[in-house]
């Protein structure tokens, strides 16, 4: 218990450091937690084995995985609130076309692009490998997305477009992946799974979504029950940490898997919260103050999971240099050609591609079960590994210059500057 408490007191303040360290540099905080994760991780100052300088070793990393489980959920929580039936009129049909098409082309230009390498070197990269791969593909990271634009306060038709799209790709990309996996397993076992290729794939997305409205209806009527918004947001908190632990229940019905996405739990449960509840928006934004440490501590952590380990193999440098690249591509264009499809305006056109480069959690659970593949898993979670430490570290830069671009991050004004610096002067006097 004390370490566990050390660990966590440590990786707060090593995250909120490194954004003061970084702050001349005009990074995005996301990018700030990131490295500081890597820096107290287990490749740099964890391996001194000293308590308190950093994490020892990776299995003091997995021991806060709850940490991360629970802020995945108020991730997805937030983000289902950019789903009011008021916005969606407006956006809804922009963001599915545009959701759907820049998956599905980053999957297809992964692919092939794997598969040409696949032809070169078959003995280092397997026609199942090469498929899996390229339905990771499709999976963007909420967490960095949404990081990023709470804290730079961006507004606008991109930002209005961006999160449901990126909330979009959980269940797109859920569906791909089943697909693509099942075909692997068939490839590798020789035998043909039909539940695990469609059956399964759409029993999750339903029971998840079946069980975050399910909890969002709840919530609003217990909501009713209260008078004090404090009360009222105690409840709201409680709910999401109930929500997360029941999305982790998995089970069988006869030949049939039951299992959940939590983040697609957690998008539901927020979005008929919303939806619902006159009071949504003030519970909602109460709730993200309350969850700023949690995030951090959440990106902190994703830091020093990275395994640094990965830039010692050659080939998968090269390999994982492929699928970055072209799944960049896929995403760009996708975006760019489903914009453009949909008749959004030119900026949307140009920028909304490079704000859905991130990638992190729901690409690391899918190479997770690749594993199921056997050997033929390792190289699949490595190149997956390879590739959000890259994503991670430069996404969240790109995708503030990409809103900065757009005209959706402004600039502070300079009455406020010189308020805040009035301010700090102030304090100082007094010191003195």
């Amino acid at each position: 218990m004390h370490n566990t408490l050390l660990s966590i007191s440590i990786a707060l303040l090593a995250g909120l450091l490194m954004t003061r360290l970084f702050k001349p540099f005009k990074l995005p905080s996301v990018t700030a937690y990131l490295i500081s994760g890597v820096l107290i991780g287990p490749y740099c100052l964890g391996a001194l084995g000293v308590d308190g300088l950093g994490f020892a070793t990776s299995e003091c990393v997995t021991n806060l995985s709850l940490i991360s489980e629970v802020a995945l959920g108020f991730i997805a929580f937030s983000i289902g609130n950019e789903f009011r039936l008021d916005d969606l009129k407006q956006t809804g049909k922009a963001a599915f076309v545009i959701g759907v098409f820049q998956a599905l082309v980053a999957t297809l230009c992964v692919d092939l692009a794997l598969f040409a390498v696949h032809l070169a070197i078959p003995d280092k990269l397997s026609l199942p490998q090469v498929l899996t791969l390229g339905a990771i593909a499709t999976a963007t990271a909420p967490a960095a997305t949404l990081m990023v634009v709470r804290q730079y306060k961006a507004k606008g038709p991109l930002t209005n477009l961006l999160l449901p799209i990126v909330a979009l790709d959980d269940a797109v990309g859920l569906i791909v992946f089943a697909v693509s996996f099942g075909i692997s397993k068939t490839l590798v076992s020789g035998s043909v799974d039909l539940f695990s290729i469609i059956v399964n794939p759409l029993v999750e997305i339903a029971a998840s979504l079946l069980l975050g409205a399910i909890m969002g209806w709840l919530l609003t009527q217990l909501e009713k029950l209260f008078n004090s918004n404090t009360n009222r947001l105690n409840l709201t908190i409680a709910f999401v940490f109930l929500t997360v632990s029941l999305a982790m229940l998995d089970f069988h019905i006869g030949p049939v898997h039951i299992s959940f996405s939590s983040l697609l739990v957690c998008m539901m449960l927020g979005t008929v919260f919303c939806n619902l509840c006159p009071l949504s928006h003030d519970l909602m934004g109460a709730s993200d103050k309350w969850t700023s440490p949690l995030f951090a501590l959440f990106f902190v952590i994703s830091g020093a999971e990275l395994e640094l380990s990965v830039f010692t193999d050659i080939a998968i440098v090269c390999i994982g240099g492929v699928y970055i690249i072209f799944r960049c591509f896929g995403k760009y264009f996708g975006a760019l050609f489903g914009a453009k499809a949909v008749k959004c305006d030119s900026n949307i056109c140009k920028y909304l591609g490079i704000t859905l480069f991130p990638q992190a959690g729901v690409a690391l659970g899918m190479c997770a079960t690749a594993m199921q593949l056997g050997e033929q898993g390792n190289l699949i979670r490595n190149i997956t590994l390879f590739a959000v430490l890259i994503y991670e570290l430069f996404g969240p830069l790109l995708t503030r210059q990409a809103l900065m671009s757009a005209g959706e991050i402004q600039p502070i004004p300079e009455h406020i500057k010189n308020r805040r610096k009035l301010k700090l002067e102030e304090a100082k006097g007094m010191r003195h």
